[in-house]
């Protein structure tokens, strides 16, 4: 899948799948969200008592699952760890906040764009902003510094974890949290989500596609590969939701989004803006942590309790709006987003170079 042609085809099957898992009963304009599944799983394993949004997403395991094994067929499996995880923790945790404070991940509002919700433009706005925000800190020297080789059955407990909810998911004891309305309620069946998911995650391994990095290369090199994948998505998509009846152009009344469009714009500014900063968005971090990054799995466990203090501090948004504690925790995360790109600056000459910290790698 090398090649704009390939990251195409790439935006294609992801399109096509989204669309997919909204025919089969996942939520509208949310056939993949890496925000909003994260938080249903948090919610099933009882990390919040939110209980319309509480579901262990099949998707979030299968694109672990997928490309853990196109990462070992393709001999990308390498296991690293060591880089500032703590940092990364912490960055995790006010991404998940940001996305949920918008109401989705970048993946998902390209959906949300497809099928005709006009709000998530100011996300797109605010995203973009925070990109160049997070691009502005790299070029200042910002670094998380060197991973460092680790053992290889460090690199498989992630996958193996991915098992484990599977098993939960499948016999469903009483410990395990479902909802019985809301859109956690709502899901396509589990072996059609799980091998979309397993699709999703093989091909963006291969493909390395990331939201992030798309916009950075446009803007900064005038490079459309890895955007056009996402544009692609957003094609499909919108071709998908037509056809489908899920279409519904506007600003209100859209499924699980509000039309606060300065905490839209806010929300995925910091989500950007972190995910720089991390070196990739949420669907990288899932991507990368499959492929043996440590560090990574960190993050992602960053998203997992982001998730869960969104709900259990009333951080999330709903279709009303943005709360006053959500807009609270959005100004904080910027706060501690730019603190953080400060204290790991280096202002010596080269010194972005010295980082593994690149968007998308």
């Amino acid at each position: 899948m090398d090649g704009k042609k390939g990251m195409i085809l790439v935006g294609a099957i992801v399109g096509v799948l989204a669309a997919a898992l909204v025919r089969f009963g996942n939520p509208v304009n949310m056939g993949i969200c890496i925000a909003c599944f994260i938080r249903d799983t948090a919610g099933a394993l009882g990390l919040h008592r939110a209980g319309v949004v509480q579901y262990i997403r099949p998707e979030i395991i299968g694109i672990v699952l997928g490309a853990w094994l196109m990462s070992l067929k393709g001999g990308d499996f390498q296991v690293r760890g060591g880089s500032a995880p703590f940092t990364r923790f912490i960055l995790g945790v006010f991404v998940m906040i940001g996305a949920l404070v918008f109401l989705g991940c970048p993946l998902r509002m390209i959906l949300r764009l497809a099928g005709g919700d006009l709000t998530a433009i100011f996300g797109l706005l605010g995203f973009t902003a925070g990109i160049l925000v997070g691009v502005a800190f790299l070029n200042r020297g910002f670094t998380l510094q060197r991973t460092y080789s680790l053992p290889k059955s460090e690199g498989c407990l992630f996958p193996a974890v991915q098992i484990a909810l599977l098993v939960l998911l499948l016999t469903a004891p009483a410990f395990i949290f479902f909802s019985s309305e809301g859109p956690g309620s709502l899901h396509a069946p589990i072996w059609i989500s799980l091998i979309a998911g397993l699709v999703v995650g093989g091909a963006a391994q291969r493909s390395r596609l990331c939201m992030v990095g798309g916009i950075r290369d446009v803007i900064l090199f005038k490079d459309g590969h890895l955007i056009s994948g996402f544009l692609t998505i957003l094609a499909v998509a919108f071709i998908g939701n037509l056809i489908t009846g899920n279409f519904k152009l506007g600003f209100s009344g859209q499924p699980v989004a509000h039309t606060d469009w300065l905490w839209n714009f806010l929300g995925m500014l910091l989500v950007g803006f972190g995910s720089v900063l991390l070196g990739g968005c949420p669907l990288r971090q899932l991507i990368m942590a499959a492929e043996g990054n440590i560090d990574s799995v960190i993050t992602v466990v960053g998203m997992l309790v982001g998730a869960a203090f969104a709900h259990n501090f009333g951080l999330a948004s709903s279709a009303a709006g943005a709360t006053a504690n959500g807009k609270i925790a959005t100004i904080i995360g910027l706060a501690v987003a730019a603190g953080l790109g400060f204290l790991h600056m280096e202002r010596s000459a080269g010194a972005s170079l010295k980082g593994e910290v690149t968007v998308g790698s």
